[in-house]
């Protein structure tokens, strides 16, 4: 009888041992400050992404939740594009916002989520500009402004001398002026682009009661102990 109880204890020692990715009923808390790394899997630009448009990313780094792993490494996240601006031609930055909706691990159960953009690495020039997560292009330097309207105006100052002379770089150098601002004007600003493997930080804002997607296959102890030994 005893040789009986000692092994039952044990086998509760050992399932209690293995990490489990939800409690039973499929669901799991993520406290306000989790972050979730993810490196997009979906290249995006306000050119031609359209709100509504459909995006991923892979979790790179594991999510915790009292004491145990919850999001393994390998876990897809999902969301959508809420909203697209173009760059303006005389001023206004291209933007772009992103919402994370669901995580599917590796096991494919999905659960349902809402977290915020906080940073974005490897998107040249762009930056997250608010706590909505407004991703933000980048705008034309007055360094590289000045150096187009100095172009512009060398030129037209070089056409003025070959065509009339000493006083033609005046009319030409103008000219030049001119040019340049037609030109700055015609020009759109740059726009926002996120190239496959973009690390995207997500933040959960407020406590967050993760909850299995309706047909999402069962979370289990065994599945998540498989896993962490992939």
């Amino acid at each position: 009888m005893r040789k009986w109880i000692a092994l039952a204890l044990a086998s509760l020692t050992v399932v209690a041992s293995l990490p489990t990715f939800a409690a039973e009923d499929g669901k799991f808390t993520l406290a306000a400050g989790s972050r979730l790394e993810v490196r997009l899997m979906t290249t995006l630009t306000s050119r031609a992404t359209q709100e509504g448009d459909p995006w991923s990313g892979r979790i790179v780094e594991p999510v915790f939740s009292g004491g145990e792993e919850v999001i393994p490494v390998g876990s897809t996240l999902e969301g959508r594009v809420t909203y697209v601006k173009e760059p303006g031609h005389v001023k206004g930055r291209a933007e772009m916002r992103l919402l994370a909706e669901s995580i599917t691990t590796p096991q494919d159960v999905k659960y349902t989520i809402v977290a915020s953009l906080e940073d974005a690495q490897g998107a040249e020039g762009a930056s997250v500009k608010d706590k909505e997560g407004t991703i933000q292009g980048s705008s034309k330097s007055k360094k590289d402004a000045a150096k187009e309207a100095g172009i512009a105006t060398g030129v037209g100052a070089g056409v003025g001398v070959i065509a009339a002379g000493g006083k033609g770089s005046l009319y030409g150098a103008g000219i030049g002026l001119l040019a340049s601002a037609i030109h700055s004007i015609a020009k759109r600003g740059k726009d926002v682009i996120l190239p496959v493997g973009t690390e995207l930080t997500f933040t959960i804002d407020r406590d967050t009661t993760a909850k299995r997607a309706m047909g999402s296959a069962e979370a289990t102890p065994q599945a998540a102990a498989e896993s962490s030994k992939q």
